[in-house]
């Protein structure tokens, strides 16, 4: 079976589809690029508007979190970074990475039927194995955000992965045994990011969108109670997972008390020993 199959994008029918959001008419598309993040952090600080989606067929140096690399051979997954200009304060950016594992979580169900997990703050995984990672970056002042980018990338037609990686990754069609089509899966991630904004941004309803954020995480995620982990924070430490606080900070009670994990990776603690 080859690595990839032809499934390419129509920018005329992306920008029909997504007519009702802001997105239609700024869609960007490189058949190959270093980092669809890079990119659009340079093209915001160059006063590129909000709503302008980059999203490209290969990445030659995609990024996750930290110094993680993201694996982005072409025509194997979707990558895409979306820039927004959200007027909120610099400590609320959490609110919209925490949305956006959610927008994948229900655009991924809506096209394959797949109900996948959540590891706080920006994995989602299907059974034990990581098919998409969120890396949201920002420039800000000390009261409000300039911008914000939000980087997605999807394993979607990847049926093998080397063997440091065949343990702890996976994609769709290895999932499913079937290929499915990233421009369907493009336009129900930014329909549902867009929803997921337009709640967080909404003044009379912002509280009430957090709300619903942790409430829908709680309900999607095993990751948040009860889960044995070490979290890479620092020198590291290791607990069990309590939830998430009303700011969306995971929850961890270790043999010294409660901790709050404000960006630190987290993993399941047979996992990190195993790797």
């Amino acid at each position: 079976m080859p690595d990839t199959f032809d499934d390419p994008f129509d920018i005329p029918a992306l920008d029909r589809a997504l007519a009702d959001t802001p997105f239609a008419g700024r869609l960007q598309f490189f058949p190959s690029i270093h980092s669809t993040n890079t990119h659009a952090m340079q093209e915001a600080e160059a006063g590129a508007p909000e709503g302008m989606v980059y999203f490209s067929d290969e990445q030659t140096a995609g990024r996750g979190r930290g110094a993680h690399q993201w694996s982005s051979p072409p025509g194997s997954g979707l990558y895409v970074s979306v820039l927004l200009r959200p007027r909120i304060a610099p400590a609320d950016a959490l609110w919209f990475s925490l949305a956006a594992g959610l927008a994948v979580r229900d655009a991924v169900r809506q096209v394959t039927s797949l109900a996948c997990d959540l590891r706080w703050p920006n994995d989602l995984l299907l059974g034990p194995r990581k098919f998409c990672g969120i890396l949201t970056e920002l420039n800000a002042e000390v009261t409000r955000i300039r911008h914000l980018v939000v980087g997605i990338g999807i394993n979607v037609h990847q049926h093998q992965f080397p063997r440091e990686l065949s343990s702890i990754a996976t994609s769709l069609q290895i999932e499913t045994g079937r290929a499915w089509p990233r421009q369907e899966l493009l336009i129900s991630l930014l329909q549902s990011l867009h929803r997921e904004a337009l709640a967080l941004t909404d003044s009379a309803g912002a509280d009430a969108a957090r709300q619903s954020v942790l409430d829908r995480l709680e309900r999607a995620s095993t990751w948040l109670r009860g889960k044995q982990v070490r979290v890479e924070e620092g020198a590291g430490f290791e607990g069990v997972t309590e939830g998430l606080d009303a700011r969306g900070f995971l929850q961890v009670r270790t043999a010294e008390g409660l901790r709050t994990v404000f960006s630190g990776g987290v993993r399941e603690i047979k996992e990190a020993r195993r790797k």
